[in-house]
């Protein structure tokens, strides 16, 4: 099964900036994850300030610049997993090198068969 996983963030945590403290034992988790096949995809992302929203609504859309301080909860990064399980998803997260505070987010994937009967040229 595949997992995204979220790191979150918050409006006061997009202002701090971005060091490069943690890096070596960050480069080292994803070595182990991409060893083990369990790495597919991770990036961590620009903050909300440099982002837009398109909201649909009936026959327009509208378009919201960043950053985005109603939310209390943003994403700063993604990671995506191959595991057999959620189980194995956390266990491990729970050897990834975050200090305290940090919260993670883990979701199954869909995966076409999820959508039911549907091909998937039906669904494009």
């Amino acid at each position: 099964m595949r997992v995204m996983i979220f790191a979150k963030s918050t409006p006061e945590s997009e202002q701090k900036p971005r060091g490069t403290e943690g890096y070596e034992e960050m480069a080292a988790f994803h070595e182990q994850l991409t060893k083990a096949g369990v790495l597919l995809a991770s990036d961590a992302l620009e903050p909300s300030a440099k982002g837009v929203r398109v909201r649909f609504e009936s026959a327009s859309q509208t378009v919201v610049d960043g950053p985005f301080t109603e939310s209390q909860e943003l994403v700063a990064g993604f990671w995506i997993w191959q595991v057999r399980s959620l189980d194995e998803a956390i266990e491990w997260l729970k050897r990834a090198p975050f200090g305290e505070g940090m919260e993670l987010e883990v979701r199954p994937i869909m995966e076409m068969g999820d959508f039911g009967a549907k091909s998937e040229t039906e669904l494009v």
